[in-house]
């Protein structure tokens, strides 16, 4: 495989595509779970992939980042073809994957747990800036993982993947069975971040959370994106998401 060039993603300016999803195919074992899923991203958006459980997201969000083992079509990540790269290079290129079970070390203090994903380009956040994202985390840096609420490991769990320098994000379910005040503190985590010019690939079954920070949307079912439309366009197609999500 030839080299993969370590372009900055920051550098895309906003609204180039930045990452291009094309007919992938994935599978777990001999189960076929993505059956030709078709998106793209554009710099500095925040995009949402919404669909019910076992549509495909989380599986699309793994097989951009190399997890998944036997993956097929195209995935290009600043006009490079990264389909059938390893998981490390592909993090090295600026892309983090923060998982929906959030993996906390639960032996590891708040500190170690922070510092124990490697810098993989520059352009990371510093504690002090971590800190003011999530103050929460200053006050808990001694505590032991075990010792956190829901809403202070999901907040960890994004912290460890700003220090490493992407900029590239994607984060799976970050407000699945968190209170609303925390749903809230992510919400404005997400936009400013957004603000700062990372863009973050979304997968999320609260529709109410996608709306207050997605800037599009595709609809995933039974391994296809089925559906996609804008923001500005939500209005017009509720009847369609509450037929696609039984909401």
């Amino acid at each position: 495989m030839p080299e993969l060039k370590m372009a900055e993603a920051a550098a895309k300016p906003a609204g180039a595509e930045i990452l291009s999803v094309s007919d992938l195919q994935a599978w777990y074992g001999e189960s076929h779970i993505l059956h030709g899923i078709n998106f793209n991203v554009k710099a500095g958006e925040v995009v949402t992939l919404l669909g019910r459980n076992g549509a495909g997201k989380t599986t699309t969000l793994k097989s951009v980042m190399g997890i998944i083992g036997k993956r097929t079509g195209s995935i290009r990540f600043n006009g490079q073809d990264i389909t059938r790269a390893s998981s490390d290079r592909i993090a090295r290129l600026g892309i983090a994957f923060c998982p929906e079970e959030r993996g906390i070390f639960a032996s590891l203090d708040v500190r170690e747990n922070l510092l124990l994903p490697p810098i993989v380009r520059s352009g990371g956040l510093s504690l002090d800036q971590i800190f003011d994202l999530f103050p929460n985390l200053k006050e808990r840096l001694n505590s032991q993982g075990t010792k956190l609420s829901g809403g202070e490991q999901q907040m960890l769990a994004i912290a460890r993947i700003l220090r490493t320098g992407a900029r590239f994000l994607m984060l799976d379910e970050p407000t699945e069975g968190l209170a609303p005040v925390i749903i809230q503190q992510i919400g404005h985590t997400i936009a400013r971040l957004k603000s700062e010019g990372f863009t973050i690939l979304l997968v999320e079954q609260n529709f109410r959370f996608a709306s207050t920070v997605a800037d599009r949307y595709y609809i995933v079912e039974h391994g296809k994106v089925i559906d996609g439309f804008a923001n500005s366009e939500l209005s017009a197609n509720m009847d369609k998401l509450h037929t696609y999500l039984g909401v």
